[in-house]
């Protein structure tokens, strides 16, 4: 039985070879996450681009959900950069510790909250530039904010469900995040920029877990090299409770 492409991606049912070919899959790729998960979004509870910057900045090396629990009561004593930049890095320490290397974040969050205010009259910038020149702010968190906050495809997150399922799927063959998104960014349409990440990361916490990725269940297993690879366990201490999947 034909199978019919209206409404698929650009590409679907043509036959491409090379960088065409990677384009076609990885839209199918979407295509199927797009399926399997409706409403994939970014999991960091906030209000305004100041609050998931702050939230972007304390997920580092932490879950979401931890993140999430810190950050309400942080937001109530901080709702602005102007608030934040008054205050002193004991007081944001100790409000944070729980997400952990918390000295380094509270340095951060200070830090930007200032920059913010002395360069940008408060308001969180919306280029790529400005905000990756804030303290405490990569490329990463830069992608987040203008995506999530601002509605702008600056480039692509690529967070550690990017890095671990893009090379499961042949994505790339890169380890390093700049390079990583500079491959996806080739194939992923301008368009799904901002949609990829959150399917990706989505789908990574639900199915394609780092140390037992169930393929079985997979809806895109046809589309992936990896699929039910053997995935060694090394026994080791248990995480703390700001590490694996956020």
């Amino acid at each position: 039985m034909a199978v019919s492409t209206r409404n698929m991606p650009p590409g679907i049912g043509k036959r491409v070879t090379g960088a065409g070919a990677r384009r076609k899959r990885t839209g199918r790729i979407i295509w199927e996450l797009r399926k399997a998960c409706p409403g994939a979004k970014c999991a960091l509870t906030h209000k305004n681009a100041w609050e998931l910057l702050a939230a972007t900045i304390l997920s580092a090396q932490c879950t979401d959900i931890r993140v999430n629990l810190v950050t309400p009561a942080l937001f109530r004593r901080y709702p602005s950069p102007r608030a934040m930049a008054a205050s002193r890095p004991g007081a944001i320490e100790a409000m944070i510790r729980r997400t952990g290397f918390f000295r380094a974040k509270a340095k951060s969050l200070l830090g930007a909250s200032r920059a913010i205010v002395e360069r940008h009259g408060g308001e969180v910038p919306r280029d790529l530039d400005s905000l990756t020149a804030l303290p405490g702010v990569g490329r990463k968190t830069a992608n987040v904010v203008l995506g999530v906050a601002f509605g702008i495809a600056s480039g692509i997150v690529v967070d550690t469900h990017v890095i671990r399922l893009s090379r499961r799927l042949g994505l790339t063959r890169e380890t390093d995040p700049v390079k990583i998104e500079r491959d996806l960014m080739g194939n992923v349409p301008r368009e799904g920029w901002i949609e990829f990440s959150h399917l990706v990361i989505q789908h990574g916490r639900r199915v394609c877990s780092a140390r037992a990725p169930a393929c079985r269940a997979c809806v895109i297993k046809g589309l992936c090299p990896s699929k039910f690879m053997t995935v060694a366990v090394v026994r080791r201490r248990p995480p703390s409770p700001c590490r694996g999947v956020g």
